[in-house]
């Protein structure tokens, strides 16, 4: 999972993406503050409480279609935001008078329009994140594992997703399912042991870390598909078990080598290294 901001004229906009679905989650207040060009976030708040409420007399789903999430706020700390995507918040944007409406909506649109286009032709988000990736100074070999071991994670989601599993929680839970039992830390844990805080795991896996969730995540699939495993009690049982296998050769990897495979090593510029241990 990952947080950031992104700036609409002047405006900062906290959002935050969910890697298991791929999608942009934004701040609800910072869309508001912006339609209602409200400088003081508390009045922003208000409004949107406000607003809530009448939305839930009125019977609408925007309101259930939010969620929470923990997003950074002025203090620096983390407090849990009512937080939408951009779809949502194109239905929510109608719901607010505002000479702002029609740039916003065509910013949120922007936004969805990129997903859509990299969802039609993946080729798009995939040369983009080789150009990052080389830049980063990653390898050759290494760039080759991750591409390599995210077609194997979006044909397991597209099963997921053909097999009454929602996307969003269930998605993450039986993520970490697989995480936890190929190397017997959670995927929280994995990050804290990097160093992590809003990047990517995978980004910092090294190359033998990136195979060993592709085995994981690959035979976790095809178990699945053996037993045409459909919702999320089947699902579970086909992620511990897939898992297991990846486990059982990182153990006997391990043994022959004589060096753990899950480490804290990770990619982070040496700067960003010091600034998040203090």
């Amino acid at each position: 999972m990952k947080n950031d901001l992104a700036i609409f004229e002047g405006y900062q906009i906290r959002r935050h993406f969910h890697e298991a679905t791929e999608t942009w989650w934004f701040s609800v207040v910072d869309i508001i503050r912006v339609l209602t060009q409200q400088a003081d976030y508390k009045l922003a708040q208000n409004y949107w409480k406000v607003l809530k409420h009448r939305l839930n007399k009125e019977g609408s789903q925007l309101v259930t279609n939010c969620n929470q999430l923990k997003l950074t706020a002025a203090d620096g700390k983390n407090y849990l935001t009512d937080a939408a995507t951009a779809e949502t918040l194109l239905r929510l944007v109608q719901s607010i008078p505002s000479p702002k409406a029609e740039p916003i909506k065509l910013w949120l649109a922007k936004v969805g329009y990129e997903r859509m286009q990299e969802m039609a032709d993946p080729a798009r988000s995939l040369a983009r994140a080789r150009e990052t990736w080389q830049k980063q100074g990653r390898s050759a070999k290494w760039i080759e594992q991750r591409m390599t071991g995210q077609e194997t994670r979006n044909k397991l989601t597209d099963y997921w997703a053909g097999h009454d599993i929602k996307q969003g929680d269930e998605f993450a839970i039986l993520t970490n399912i697989i995480h936890q039992e190929w190397s017997g830390v959670s995927a929280q844990s994995h990050k804290n042991l990097k160093a992590l805080k809003t990047e990517n795991l995978r980004d910092h896996m090294s190359e033998a870390e990136l195979i060993f969730t592709a085995l994981a995540e690959l035979s976790t699939r095809q178990i699945a598909e053996s037993v045409a495993a459909t919702g999320m009690a089947k699902n579970k049982v086909a992620a511990k078990t897939g898992g297991r296998i990846a486990k059982k050769a990182r153990l006997e990897l391990e043994s022959k080598t004589g060096r753990k495979v899950v480490t804290g090593e990770n990619y982070l510029p040496p700067s960003q290294i010091t600034k998040q241990i203090k």
